[in-house]
């Protein structure tokens, strides 16, 4: 019998720090035995450059990524959606779980201000993929 992927979608505003850290994290970390999304609720047109650093720095590359629009598909496919900011932007559905991830926002700054931002979300997103692959007892 196969178990099914858990899938997670991460929401920020502009889906353009916070959010692309931690799903580039959870993509990297978890090997492809969790579904990963992210996405904003008004997407910028590019992802901050100091993001970028600090996440090359941890060696994980975003430079690729694009800010994506949040739809009400993206939160109606996800199992859990975390939200950082995004407020009442985020739809809410029944039956699915919702975190919110209080955390600085790394817009305008540098990549020494950005660098404890990622590290925290590393370690929310390391707790977080814990609990979803858990063995069932």
């Amino acid at each position: 019998m196969t178990t099914p992927v858990p899938s997670v979608l991460f929401v920020c505003v502009h889906n353009a720090g916070r959010s692309q850290m931690a799903a580039a994290f959870l993509s990297h970390l978890a090997g492809g035995r969790i579904q990963v999304r992210s996405a904003g609720s008004a997407p910028a047109d590019h992802v901050n450059p100091a993001v970028v650093e600090a996440m090359k720095e941890a060696g994980v590359d975003i430079s690729a990524e694009i800010p994506k629009v949040l739809t009400v598909e993206a939160v109606q496919s996800s199992d859990v959606v975390v939200t950082m900011g995004c407020g009442d932007a985020c739809p809410i559905f029944p039956g699915k779980r919702y975190e919110d991830w209080r955390l600085a926002d790394p817009a305008g700054q540098g990549v020494a201000a950005v660098r404890p931002i990622r590290d925290e979300i590393e370690a929310r997103v390391r707790a977080l993929i814990g609990e979803l692959l858990r063995e069932p007892s």
